[in-house]
């Protein structure tokens, strides 16, 4: 998608907001669009995985009709994984758009109300490819992470509110603060991460794991 390409209708956010269009990420299965919220000054981010046997869309974001369109040219969308309630985000419209099923954390059912959830998930499930680590600490019960080979897709704990670094939640959002940290230090030891997509902010295509050391020695 060429700049200057005429876009979509405008998103619908709860803050003015704007699109970045899908676009092509580390690695050619890999795909990611974003809108700018303006209220915290930080990118909301979609992704989308394509694969054999059906793509999978990690906290998708509204695009425009344009991108649909290029979502749909990708093969278009078997599920929509979610790593957290307040991330549920435009799952339902991808669900009715792509016939998808949507999965979701098991831990933050209560909180994912009347969405129709087609599978829910617990720390180390397995599902389309995908691992589930759960966040513990993070502001909702159920939080997972999602690595899906040498990357990572965070959703609200472990965030890129500076290029080229991660950040933690704010700790007046942590449900508990040592428990989060013990999260990261999870993640550290996965090893062999060498991109962090995050839901929120910039995210790390380089170096990932040592981002994630240098996350946990400002916590330590």
């Amino acid at each position: 998608m060429s700049p200057g390409q005429a876009s979509g209708p405008l998103l619908s956010c709860a803050a003015p907001c704007s699109e970045v269009p899908v676009k092509s990420l580390h690695r050619p299965d890999l795909f990611g669009w974003s809108s700018f919220d303006e209220a915290r000054n930080v990118d909301f981010n979609g992704t989308l995985l394509v694969r054999e046997g059906g793509n999978v869309a990690f906290d998708p974001m509204p695009p425009s009709d344009h991108d649909f369109a290029h979502i749909e040219a990708l093969g278009g969308v078997a599920w929509v994984l979610i790593t957290n309630s307040d991330h549920g985000r435009d799952a339902e419209a991808f669900a009715q758009r792509f016939g998808a099923s949507i999965a979701a954390p098991a831990g933050d059912r209560p909180e994912l109300g009347d969405l129709k959830v087609d599978r829910w998930l617990e720390d180390d499930d397995l599902i389309e490819g995908v691992s589930c680590i759960g966040m513990r600490g993070s502001k909702t019960p159920g939080e997972l992470a999602f690595q899906v080979g040498d990357t990572l897709i965070t959703g609200d704990l472990v965030r890129g509110q500076h290029a080229g670094s991660l950040n933690l939640l704010p700790d007046l959002k942590l449900a508990d603060k040592a428990a989060a940290i013990e999260s990261v230090r999870r993640l550290v030891g996965l090893g062999g991460i060498e991109a962090v997509l995050v839901g929120d902010g910039q995210s790390i295509f380089r170096a990932g794991h040592e981002r994630l050391v240098d996350l946990l020695e400002t916590l330590s």
